[in-house]
C-alpha cells in the first residue's frame, strides 16, 4: 500500500510561491510502515494516474477554491482502485459533498495531525470509516512539516505555523468558526527547529503561516484588567510573552533570513510588538485592511479597523518599524459605491502599501456572509447546469457569476471592471518603481518590479479575468516570470546550521 497525498489545482505556474504546508505535516503522520508518501502538488504538475494503484491511499486537501478540481481528482483515484480520502476545510465543512460527489471512501474532519496514522491503518484492514473527527489539537501536539520531501527549487517561500484560530469573528471569514476563536500557539522551540531545517535545505524566506500572528492585543489585556479577571489576563499575558520569546528566538538565525506573516491592523497601535517584529527580521505582514470605509467595516464586523487619514497613519507605523505590508482589500460590499474604487487606490498608495490585493466579494462557506446569502436565496434560487449558485464551487469556473451577492447600485460587470482597474493603477510599472525605492540597490529594485509583476499576474488576472481565454494568458505571463522570480529567492543550504539559543540549543537535527 502506497500512500499519495495530492493538492489539486486546475491552474499550474511550474512554480509555487509558499509550500502548502498541509501536505508535509501529513507526510509526518504517516508510520514509517507505508514508506515515504508520493506528493503531488498539481500548482507545481497534474497528478499522473498510472502511478496511482489498487489498494494505495490517496489523501486530498481541499478548500473551497479547488473543490471542483480535488473532486475530479477523487473520483479518478477511486476508478484506479484506491482508498480516497478527503480532508481540508471544505471537506469539514461538507463531508457528504465529497463521498456524494468525489469518490470518497472517508473523510477527515478538522485537524489531521493525529488522526491520520488510524484512518491509514482502518485503510489496510479494509475498514475505513465514512467520517473521522480530527478535532483541534493542543499546538503541543502539532506536527513539525517532512521538509525533506519538498521537491528542489520548486517554492519561492517556504511555510511554518506558530498559532492555528483566530480571536476575532470577521464576517467574510471562516476561521474562527473552523480553526476556533482560542489561539493554539505553539512553543517558540519547535518552531525554531523547524525553521532551522528549512535553512538547512537552502530556503531564506519563510511564510509564518499563522490565522493571525497577532493573537493577544494591548486592548484585550486592558479589558481582563478593567474586568479584574485575573486568571484571563494570566493566560494572555503568557500568549504574549511566548510572541516575544519566539521573535527573539528568530532574530537569533541567520541575517540573510526573512519572514511574512498575517496579522490585523490593531498591531498597528503597538510599537513594541512592532520593534520586536523589526529584530525578528520579519519583513512583511498580510494586513486586512479591507474597506476605506466606516459603513463597510461596521458590515462585516471589522470595526476595530480605521478608515481615512487614521486607516493611512496605522498602515504606515508598520512600515516605519522596517515591516512591509500587503493591504488586502474587498470590493463588492453592499456599501461600496463607484468612488469607492479610486479612493481605495488613493488610501493604498497614499498607506505607502508595499504590496496590495483587491478581491472581489465572495461568501465562502462557514462564514456568516456566506449563511445571509443562503439564506436570502431561499428554494428559488438561481441555477449553472441545475447547480444551485449558492454551490458555486461546484460549477465550472469560466460559468460561475462575476459577483455572487447582488450589489444596490452597480452590475457585476462594473465591479468586476472598476476591481480590475485599482490592480492596473497599483500595478502600473510606473507606481511599482515608485514603491521599489524600499530597496536600495538597482538589482534590488528590478527584482521588486519582477516579483510585483508575477503577483499581479497570479492573483489578478487569473483571478477575476472574465474568459478562458485571458486566464491561459495570464498564465503563461505567471509561468514565464516565476522561474527567475524563484531564483531570487533561493540561498545556499547551510546543512551545519545549529538550533539558536534557548532551551533548544541542544535539541538534535531533524531529518
Amino acid at each position: 500500500m502506497r500512500v499519495h497525498l495530492v493538492n489539486p489545482s486546475d491552474v499550474s505556474f511550474g512554480i509555487g510561491v509558499i509550500t502548502p504546508r498541509w501536505l508535509y505535516v501529513l507526510a509526518a503522520a504517516t508510520p514509517a510502515r507505508w514508506g515515504d508518501p508520493i506528493i503531488c502538488d498539481e500548482t507545481l504538475e497534474a497528478v499522473d494516474p498510472d502511478r496511482i494503484q489498487p489498494g494505495d491511499v490517496v489523501g486530498i486537501g481541499i478548500h473551497t477554491a479547488n473543490v471542483y478540481r480535488g473532486l475530479e481528482v477523487g473520483r479518478l483515484a477511486r476508478q484506479r482502485g484506491a482508498w480516497v480520502i478527503y480532508g481540508g476545510i471544505h471537506a469539514t465543512l461538507y463531508p457528504e459533498e465529497a463521498h456524494e460527489l468525489g469518490g470518497a471512501h472517508a473523510v477527515v474532519k478538522g485537524d489531521g495531525d493525529q488522526v491520520w496514522k488510524t484512518v491509514l491503518a482502518d485503510c489496510a484492514n479494509g475498514t475505513p470509516q465514512r467520517i473521522y473527527d480530527g478535532g483541534r489539537v493542543s499546538a503541543d501536539r502539532f506536527l513539525a512539516a517532512r521538509w525533506d520531501l519538498a521537491p528542489r527549487g520548486r517554492y519561492m517561500w517556504a511555510s511554518v505555523q506558530t498559532v492555528r484560530g483566530c480571536p476575532k469573528h470577521c464576517s467574510f471569514c471562516s476561521v474562527w468558526r473552523t480553526d476556533g476563536q482560542r489561539p493554539r500557539q505553539r512553543a517558540a522551540d519547535p518552531v525554531i527547529q523547524e525553521i532551522v531545517h528549512l535553512r538547512r535545505l537552502g530556503y531564506r524566506f519563510i511564510a509564518l503561516a499563522d490565522d493571525n500572528f497577532y493573537p493577544v492585543t494591548l486592548t484585550d489585556l486592558e479589558l481582563a484588567k478593567r474586568q479584574n479577571n485575573p486568571s484571563r489576563l494570566a493566560e494572555l499575558e503568557d500568549l504574549r510573552s511566548e510572541r516575544f520569546e519566539l521573535m527573539r528566538r528568530l532574530a537569533q538565525l541567520p541575517s540573510d533570513m526573512m519572514f511574512f506573516t498575517q496579522i490585523t491592523m490593531e498591531a498597528a497601535e503597538d510599537p513594541q510588538f512592532l520593534e520586536a517584529m523589526r529584530k525578528a527580521r520579519i519583513k512583511g505582514a498580510l494586513v486586512g485592511v479591507e474597506t476605506v470605509t466606516e459603513a463597510g467595516l461596521k458590515a462585516i464586523y471589522k470595526d476595530f479597523n480605521s478608515s481615512g487619514e487614521s486607516l493611512a497613519n496605522r498602515l504606515r507605523s508598520f512600515k516605519r518599524h522596517g515591516v512591509h505590508v500587503l493591504g488586502s482589500f474587498i470590493f463588492g460590499l453592499p456599501t461600496d459605491r463607484h468612488d469607492t474604487f479610486a479612493a481605495t487606490a488613493a488610501l493604498a498608495k497614499q498607506a505607502e502599501l508595499t504590496f496590495a490585493q483587491f478581491v472581489v466579494m465572495t461568501p465562502f462557506p462557514g462564514t456568516v456572509d456566506f449563511q445571509r446569502w443562503e439564506e436570502s436565496a431561499g428554494p428559488n434560487v438561481e441555477r449553472i447546469q441545475g447547480v444551485p449558485v449558492t454551490r458555486f464551487w461546484l460549477i465550472p469556473g469560466s460559468m460561475r457569476p462575476k459577483l455572487y451577492t447582488p450589489h444596490p447600485t452597480m452590475t457585476p460587470e462594473e465591479v468586476r471592471a472598476r476591481t480590475q482597474g485599482v490592480w492596473d493603477s497599483f500595478y502600473s510599472l510606473s507606481e511599482i518603481w515608485k514603491r521599489s525605492d524600499c530597496v536600495k540597490s538597482l538589482k534590488s529594485r528590478l527584482a521588486f518590479l519582477f516579483i510585483s509583476k508575477l503577483y499581479r499576474q497570479m492573483y489578478a488576472n487569473t483571478g477575476i479575468a472574465t474568459d478562458s481565454a485571458r486566464r491561459r494568458s495570464a498564465n503563461r505571463w505567471a509561468r514565464w516570470l516565476a522561474k527567475p522570480c524563484q531564483r531570487l529567492f533561493q540561498g545556499q543550504p547551510m546543512p551545519d546550521l545549529q538550533v539558536p539559543g534557548g532551551s533548544g540549543a541542544a535539541l538534535p537535527i531533524l531529518q
